[in-house]
């Protein structure tokens, strides 16, 4: 244990230090305060035991000093009967114990360093339980966002799921007719899916599912969200956006898919892998998420009943409108 011994006589901090050393500790003396937060700032020390009158700094001001520096320092106040009442003072700013000058029985240093140690101990036990909670607590919260996540994703690709898609189009309508903003739901489908499926097996559909979520990610802004909806369904739900960008998002999706060197592709009934995409927007008269959806989902069987791998914006219950 390394000890600092400060005391203006001679005398005392020799005994001091010579009865401390005699236990195995390191022992550094120092003849007055400055020297004391001199050495304690080169090498911090576990305990202190300190005059309390001494020249240039007194016991109190050198205890707030090392408490600054560290406050798990143990601190002992040397002190006379006289200032018995001024290592009371110390003990409620910080100081962990005082023994009276001059020594009755030299066992009381000895017994003031193993009660500062003993406390010591407790404090580090303590901060390792502290410590070990708080790395528990950061692993539970951690656990804690992969089950949240867990929750709200799809397994096979990674977007959100069906159920976190319904859910944030509720909040996002009743927010956007809340504050009179536009909103647009992209429903997406990925043509002849079935065909693909049959031909080449489940496996390599769903190698096709995953490499279209990527290709649709890159595809939508970070205010998108994207889900996957069902099957070879998809959602995206763009905040913020009225029908003529909603489209253009829509034809930037559909044109990235089709650019796509998809394996296989060449052997689909339009010899490539593409989408037909619905579009509606809240402006269109819709007084519900639910009413919005149906417009979406509506627009892309129009899509898909006129030839699929194209864009369809519907603007109201009878209005379909292929983009160009």
């Amino acid at each position: 244990m390394n000890i600092l011994i400060v005391d203006d006589e001679t005398a005392i901090r020799e005994l001091v230090g010579e009865i401390l050393a005699g236990e195995g500790h390191e022992v550094t003396l120092a003849e007055d305060g400055e020297d004391a937060l001199k050495k304690f700032k080169r090498t911090w020390h576990e305990i202190v035991f300190s005059d309390f009158r001494m020249p240039k700094m007194n016991g109190i001001e050198l205890l707030g000093a090392i408490k600054e520096i560290n406050e798990n320092t143990q601190f002992v106040i040397m002190t006379s009967h006289a200032s018995i009442n001024n290592s009371i003072d110390a003990l409620k700013l910080g100081a962990f114990d005082y023994i009276l000058k001059p020594f009755d029985d030299l066992d009381v240093v000895t017994d003031a360093a193993n009660r500062a140690i003993a406390n010591l101990s407790g404090i580090r036990r303590r901060q390792d339980l502290v410590n070990t909670l708080a790395r528990k607590n950061q692993d539970l919260e951690s656990l804690n966002k992969e089950f949240r996540e867990l929750a709200i994703r799809d397994g096979l690709t990674g977007l959100f799921n069906y159920r976190y898609a319904q859910e944030r189009l509720e909040e996002e309508f009743d927010r956007a007719t809340r504050f009179e903003r536009d909103l647009s739901v992209l429903f997406i489908d990925l043509d002849h899916f079935k065909f693909f499926n049959d031909a080449h097996g489940h496996q390599a559909g769903d190698e096709i599912l995953q490499i279209l979520s990527g290709i649709m990610t890159k595809a939508v802004r970070e205010s998108d969200t994207l889900a996957r909806w069902g099957g070879e369904e998809f959602i995206v739900i763009a905040l913020e956006t009225a029908r003529e960008d909603a489209c253009r998002l829509a034809e930037r999706i559909r044109m990235s898919v089709i650019e796509y060197p998809f394996p296989n592709a060449e052997q689909q009934p339009l010899g490539l892998i593409s989408l037909s995409i619905g579009v509606a927007s809240r402006s269109d008269g819709t007084d519900s998420y639910e009413k919005l959806l149906r417009l979406a989902d509506d627009a892309v069987y129009s899509a898909k009943d006129t030839g699929r791998n194209r864009t369809v914006f519907c603007g109201g219950p009878k209005q379909m409108n292929p983009v160009k």
